[in-house]
């Protein structure tokens, strides 16, 4: 199977919050062609305490149950670490974790679905706007 979306974790709380934003990310999350990677795990279960929501164990069962959870490896992490390396130089506040889902992305041959400022104008992003 081929998996054309790498879901990040503003697409997934905007999905699970049913915003506008959220009402965008449906056809590709819903696609049966998604991909999460585990960095977007960690920073969903950050978010979810933060909020203090209660329902972080049903969203990450919907989430395994309906994308293809890609662990970081090795390729991935030296992909991510050449990334941030470069955008770094060209985004304010771009960060290790948009590196790693940026190469798990680009390893799938797959676009990062996403409303996060800092993948405005990258063109393996789908940037999902109000």
């Amino acid at each position: 199977m081929s998996y054309k979306y790498t879901i990040d974790s503003y697409a997934w709380i905007e999905y699970f919050r049913g915003t506008k934003v959220g009402k965008k990310a449906i056809k590709y999350i819903e696609s049966g062609a998604a991909e999460t990677a585990t960095i977007t795990i960690a920073e969903l279960k950050e978010k979810y305490l933060k909020q203090n929501w209660g329902f972080f164990d049903e969203d990450l069962a919907f989430i395994i149950t309906n994308t293809l959870v890609v662990p970081l490896d090795r390729a991935i992490s030296i992909s991510a670490g050449e990334i941030n390396y470069q955008m770094k130089k060209k985004v304010k506040d771009w960060g290790m974790s948009d590196s790693i889902v940026l190469a798990t992305a680009r390893i799938s041959s797959a676009k990062v679905v996403t409303g996060d400022e800092h993948f405005k104008g990258v063109s393996d992003a789908i940037f999902l706007e109000a």
